[in-house]
């Protein structure tokens, strides 16, 4: 696990879920940063899911846009005490369920894949990690480092 991811998941709370399943979902695209913030690169990790599965919210927040963006329905959660600025996470494409301004917690539903065409090949959930307008890979919110129960070492 890198700084920043290690970073990341020091600052957060534990209730962090995947936003498919049970049972977990297949990553089909991982996170792949571009080198600048203008260049190509994959903001997000691509989750593979059938058309009108169920798009739980990975974290408890506020719904701060429910909409279409490109032609795509697009929902962005913000996750408060998180910094400042606060994290966001994102996902498209979706038929959201929930309106903007809606308090959701880790787990609920609230959005449907949708059958509308994607970046994937076949059918997929584009999940986003976002502070500002920096990207950020959502993957650390779920696997966090096992935990470790270290000797108690007796100093006389």
């Amino acid at each position: 696990m890198n700084a920043t991811a290690l970073l990341l998941t020091l600052a957060l709370p534990a209730a962090f879920i995947w936003p498919l399943g049970p049972p977990r979902p297949e990553v089909v695209r991982p996170w792949a940063p571009p080198p600048s913030p203008y260049a190509p690169g994959h903001r997000g990790v691509d989750l593979a899911a059938p058309p009108g599965a169920p798009v739980r919210a990975s974290a408890a927040g506020s719904v701060t846009f429910a909409g279409e963006v490109a032609g795509r329905g697009t929902l962005t959660i913000t996750l408060p005490s998180t910094g400042d600025p606060p994290l966001r996470t994102t996902y498209t494409p979706v038929d959201p369920t929930v309106e903007r301004g809606t308090k959701v917690a880790a787990g609920e539903v609230v959005a449907r894949v949708s059958a509308a065409p994607a970046h994937c090949p076949e059918s997929c959930l584009h999940w986003g990690l976002l502070r500002g307008d920096v990207y950020l890979n959502p993957l650390p919110l779920i696997h966090r480092p096992p935990s470790r129960l270290l000797p108690v070492i007796e100093v006389r």
